[in-house]
C-alpha cells in the first residue's frame, strides 16, 4: 500500500510531504530515499515500491519543499534537467539533512521503535552520506554522491554502516575526486566502496536513458544483501 504523509520539521515552523510505501506483512524495518535533484518523481516512488515489496516500509520525504514543493522532473528531458541543476544550486543541503532527521524520527516510529536505514542518489548520494555523519540512522547507502570527497573530514563521525557505489566514468564526480574517496575512505572500518567500470551518473536509476541494467542489478543486489545484514 502506498500513501502520503506530513512530517513536522524538528522544530516544528514547518511540514513537508513524504510519500510513503508499506509492506504487505510487518515491516522488518524502515528506509528512507533520499531523492535526486530531480524530487518524488516516479522513479524515486518505484525504488520506494521496490523496497516495500522487499518487507520495509519506505519513504521518500520531499526534500525541496522550501524552494520547489512536490516538483517532479525527468532528467530526460532537458530543460527539466536543467531545472534540477538549478534547484541543486538553491537547496540548503545542512536544512535538508535536518529534513532527513525528521524523516528517520517519523519512520523509526512507524516501525515501533525498529531500525531505520537511509538510501540516496546523485544529490541523495551525498546526503546519505551526510546522513550517516550527523544522525542516528542505522545504515546508509549512496548511489554516484557528488561532492563527498569534501566531506571526508566528517568521517571520524560515522558510527553505522555505510556503503558507496561509485560509477568510474561518472561526469560529476571525476577520477580525481573518486581516488580521493578511496584513499580517505578504504580503511574505515564501517565504510564499504563498490566500483562500477564504464558506468556513468545515474546508471541505477528505475526508469528513463540513464539506465544501465546489469551494472544497476548488481548495486541493487548489493544494497540488498547490505540492508539485510544490518537492517533485518
Amino acid at each position: 500500500m502506498t500513501k502520503t504523509i506530513s512530517i513536522d520539521t524538528l522544530d516544528h515552523d514547518g511540514n513537508f510531504s513524504a510519500y510513503v510505501a508499506e509492506p504487505a506483512e510487518t515491516p522488518r524495518a524502515a528506509i528512507v530515499v533520499i531523492q535526486e535533484i530531480f524530487g518524488v518523481n516516479a522513479g524515486i516512488r518505484r525504488k520506494c515500491d521496490r523496497l516495500a515489496e522487499d518487507g520495509y516500509l519506505a519513504i521518500a520525504p520531499d526534500l525541496f519543499w522550501r524552494i520547489a514543493p512536490g516538483i517532479e522532473l525527468d532528467p530526460d528531458i532537458k530543460p527539466e534537467f536543467e531545472r534540477g541543476l538549478g534547484l541543486f544550486g538553491e537547496f540548503d543541503q545542512q536544512l535538508g539533512v535536518t529534513d532527513i532527521e525528521a524523516t528517520i524520527r517519523a519512520a523509526r516510529a512507524l516501525v515501533d521503535g525498529g531500525k531505520v536505514g537511509a538510501v540516496g542518489y546523485c544529490l541523495g548520494g551525498r546526503l546519505a552520506f551526510m546522513t550517516a555523519t550527523r544522525t542516528d540512522v542505522d545504515a546508509s547507502i549512496g548511489y554516484y554522491g557528488v561532492g563527498i570527497d569534501g566531506l571526508l573530514g566528517e568521517k571520524h563521525a560515522i558510527a553505522h554502516p555505510v556503503l558507496l557505489h561509485i560509477p568510474q566514468e561518472d561526469h560529476f564526480v571525476d577520477k580525481a575526486a573518486q581516488a580521493r574517496m578511496h584513499e580517505g575512505l578504504d580503511d574505515h572500518p564501517k565504510v564499504t566502496l563498490h566500483d562500477y567500470p564504464g558506468e556513468d551518473h545515474g546508471f541505477a536509476t528505475e526508469i528513463g536513458e540513464r539506465r544501465s541494467a546489469d551494472a544497476a542489478n548488481l548495486a541493487d543486489r548489493r544494497s540488498a544483501a547490505f540492508f539485510a545484514e544490518h537492517l533485518g
